[in-house]
């Protein structure tokens, strides 16, 4: 833990149940009168997108929905809609859905106010102004994107996930409304909250984590033990979805301002070159790279293995190992698939992987120093894993 830090929140934050029925209001008081929102074509037919146009509907403001989203945004269909919608003069941009449209969101902002390519802005504060002013709705339980100061997105040439990491690109305004996150399903609901466990977990043991984010992720992860299983085994439960929310949110203010680790160097690229689903690829490394990392700091991740369900009144060695039991445990009870059991991915290619984990800018920040070969012995053994049950 860092004793001299920041931390920043440059977002607004509205909760409740109800609450996108602001987002009017919101949007007028932010200015906008033409806005663009961008989500999925799924959520595009659900009543959800046709909440936010009614409330801009009554209050006037026009809009335009683009709703081309797609897992694990790339490049080029940033750009893409960026010539689409250039000359539309949108002076306001909302992020619908879950972490793909908010980061698609930013991307567009930047492009709109930057113009030129988005690999140009690839890196950290590389921004030379805020983007179009941006209210992201989220409708999962997982990225905490409507709070973070980045935007990854998946470059196309590279087959790498990249990132603008910035503050001007944060979202001026988040509306979380728990009740748009009964209609997610049972699968990206387990996938969601496990990356939400992630980023909790990663920005607590985080080697420049701070108390700020050190509460917050406590926290975070307490209420997805407790209620991830239980939004999993019943999507009405509103109690559920709400402290998944939450919790979601709260790991997403931690780990914007502590960073992340290792899972996400390992994640990332596997995103990067298979398409995999973000909170997939975070939920199958986890294990394996929490107990690496349990002899930098074993009384860290004990507190972390308490949080789960561990016995007390073990050694902290002792209690985090048991935490590797109860993460496996976890994903499994959810359905999270093991890492051999999908479907394109093959040994060949763990040294491109393991490669692209160790170049990743979250390894700095780890909370045990990694090489390449640390990166590779860990793909393997979370290949060589059985496969896990779905429930």
């Amino acid at each position: 833990m860092v004793w001299n830090f920041q931390f920043n929140l440059p977002t607004s934050i509205e909760f409740g149940n109800g609450t996108v029925k602001h987002v009017g209001k919101r949007a007028k008081e932010l200015g906008g009168t033409m806005a663009l929102i961008l989500t999925d074509k799924g959520l595009a037919k659900t009543g959800v997108l046709e909440k936010v146009t009614c409330a801009f509907d009554q209050e006037g403001i026009h809009y335009l929905v683009y709703d081309e989203v797609t897992p694990n945004p790339k490049d080029v269909d940033c750009q893409k809609a960026y010539q689409q919608y250039k000359d539309k003069n949108i002076d306001l941009l909302v992020g619908l859905g879950g972490g793909s449209s908010m980061d698609t969101a930013k991307a567009i902002g930047t492009l709109l106010t930057h113009g030129g390519e988005l690999r140009e802005r690839y890196g950290v504060n590389l921004l030379e102004q805020e983007i179009t002013p941006l209210i992201c709705i989220p409708t999962t339980s997982g990225t905490g994107s409507e709070v973070t100061t980045g935007s990854v997105i998946t470059d196309t040439d590279t087959k790498q996930k990249e990132a603008i990491l910035d503050i001007r690109i944060a979202p001026k305004l988040a509306i979380l409304d728990p009740e748009l996150t009964l209609s997610l399903p049972r699968s990206l609901t387990a996938a969601t909250g496990m990356d939400a466990l992630t980023h909790a977990i990663e920005a607590y043991t985080s080697n420049i984590s701070q108390p700020i984010s050190d509460g917050l992720s406590l926290y975070s992860i307490e209420l997805i033990a407790k209620y991830l299983p239980q939004a999993v085994e019943n999507g009405n439960n509103l109690e559920a979805r709400r402290n998944m929310l939450v919790a979601s949110l709260i790991a997403g203010m931690a780990f914007d301002n502590a960073d992340l680790g290792a899972v996400h160097a390992m994640a990332e690229p596997l995103g990067g070159l298979y398409d995999t689903p973000h909170g997939v690829a975070n939920a199958i490394f986890l294990p394996y790279v929490f107990e690496n990392n349990i002899p930098s700091d074993p009384e860290k991740h004990a507190e972390i293995a308490l949080k789960l369900g561990a016995r007390p009144g073990q050694s902290p060695e002792e209690t985090a190992l048991e935490g590797v039991r109860l993460l496996k445990e976890l994903a499994n009870h959810i359905g999270i698939p093991s890492f051999s059991s999908l479907s394109d991915v093959n040994p060949d290619d763990f040294p491109f992987l393991a490669e692209g984990a160790f170049k990743h800018l979250c390894t700095n920040t780890n909370s045990r120093k990694l090489t390449y070969d640390d990166y590779l012995k860990l793909f393997q053994s979370a290949y060589e894993e059985e496969t896990m049950t779905s429930i």
